[in-house]
């Protein structure tokens, strides 16, 4: 199964690029051109994870962030122009697991979403089996893999 990768931009150039580069990876894209547009897509078909801009018309990334928020813990990475050290805070502290400044790599944007996604499973899928009788056979030790089973 494919990841759903919901991608909030918009600047065609820039969603082409991360088209191209996460559907090599095997990720199925969304794309919104705006924030309202991303949030009804949200609500109607859930992704795996959102790379949102800050940026937008009809509702800007951090108000589409927030109201994310309200009902989805899906990992957030903002890909925006917004370069300050208040607008990265604003943006991490609203919500937003990672944030990343344009220009971008797009190897790093993929890599991000490995990581984000790589996180968020594990982490699921650990708090899916608490309280339960199966223990957790492996644990994350600074990207050291430990795996009890084996």
């Amino acid at each position: 199964m494919a990841y759903r990768i919901l991608v909030a931009e918009d600047d065609g150039d820039i969603v082409q690029v991360l088209k191209l580069y996460l559907n090599n990876e095997g990720y199925e894209v969304l794309h919104a051109p705006n924030g309202a547009e991303a949030l009804e897509i949200m609500e109607q078909q859930p992704a795996d994870l959102c790379i949102f801009d800050i940026m937008m018309p009809r509702m800007d990334g951090y108000e589409l962030i927030r109201r994310v928020r309200e009902f989805s813990a899906v990992p957030i990475i903002v890909l925006s122009a917004k370069r300050e050290d208040a607008d990265r805070i604003v943006g991490l502290n609203i919500g937003a697991d990672d944030y990343l400044v344009k220009p971008f790599n797009p190897l790093e944007v993929v890599a991000r979403v490995k990581t984000q996604l790589r996180r968020y499973v594990r982490y699921n899928n650990a708090a899916n089996t608490e309280g339960k009788d199966a223990p957790i056979a492996e644990h994350d030790v600074r990207g050291l893999i430990i795996n009890k089973n084996t």
